[in-house]
């Protein structure tokens, strides 16, 4: 099993429209947080979310959140 890389150890706050997004899970995208097809050759995947209105989240960084793909606070144990 591929492991994921981590693109940083802190969460990324990104303003979102309503719609669908693709938060990369490997760490490997340069658009990070978003997927970018890096993850091409491995087992991860990246992981779908819907926004309903425009609103600031906090898309985990680190890729070892257990509430996946928005930061729960893993990054401060790396």
């Amino acid at each position: 099993m591929t492991q994921p890389v981590c693109a940083q150890k802190s969460p990324y706050a990104v303003e979102l429209q309503p719609g669908e997004y693709y938060w990369c899970a490997c760490g490997r995208s340069k658009t990070q947080p978003f997927c970018d097809g890096s993850h091409a050759g491995t087992d991860i995947t990246p992981t779908a979310f819907t926004v309903t209105e425009t609103k600031t989240v906090y898309l985990c960084g680190c890729k070892a959140s257990k509430n996946a793909p928005f930061c729960d606070g893993s990054h401060q144990a790396l």
